[in-house]
Order: structure tokens, then sequence, then C-alpha cells
């Protein structure tokens, strides 16, 4: 499952060389980050809208998409899906309630 993730990381660094008339991502990259993140708040609300719906299969869509975008939001800022999912991991097992009251706010 992971290994989509890593091509995907992979595949939005690689477009970080790429001209923005050629590659949708590299489009968003050029914009910059404010655009990047109201592509994500965008796809955000498609998501809660289809979850509304409950029709598996748009929720199936929009959260791909949230989830692509945010994607591109790691890549922008030097990141990779891989950190995400190591940080999933390390709260593996973790109580929601345990977790939050550890963290440093």
């Amino acid at each position: 499952m992971s290994d989509i993730l890593d091509r995907l990381g992979e595949t939005l660094e690689a477009r970080k060389n790429a001209s923005p008339d050629s590659s949708y991502v590299a489009k968003l990259y050029a914009k910059g980050t404010d655009a990047i993140l109201k592509k994500i708040g965008e796809e955000a609300t498609e998501t809660v809208m289809a979850a509304k719906d409950g029709q598996a299969e748009k929720i199936i869509y929009e959260v791909a998409d949230l989830w692509f975008h945010t994607c591109v939001l790691l890549a922008h800022a030097g990141l990779k899906p891989s950190d995400v999912l190591n940080e999933l991991a390390r709260r593996e097992g973790l109580s929601g309630l345990v977790e939050k009251a550890n963290r440093n706010e």
C-alpha cells in the first residue's frame, strides 16, 4: 500500500523541475503554498459533501483527491508521504486521548 504513496511522492518531487505549462502539479508549485492550500480546502469540502451524500464511490473519489493534494503540499514542503506514515506508526496503539494530552500545545 505504501508503494503507491512512495511512487506518488517521487512523481511529485520530479514535477518540481517541470514547466508549469506541462504539468498540473508544476503549475500548483509555481502558484505557491496558498494555491496548494486553497486546493486542499476545496477537496476537503468536497470530501465532506460526498460523505454527507453517503455514496461510497464518491467518498473514495474525493478522499483520493484530498490525499493527492495533501501529498502535493508535503512535496512542496520537502516532506514525503512516508513521513506521515511514520507518524501514524508512532501513534499506533496509543490512545487518541493520551496522544492529544502529550502534544506540546
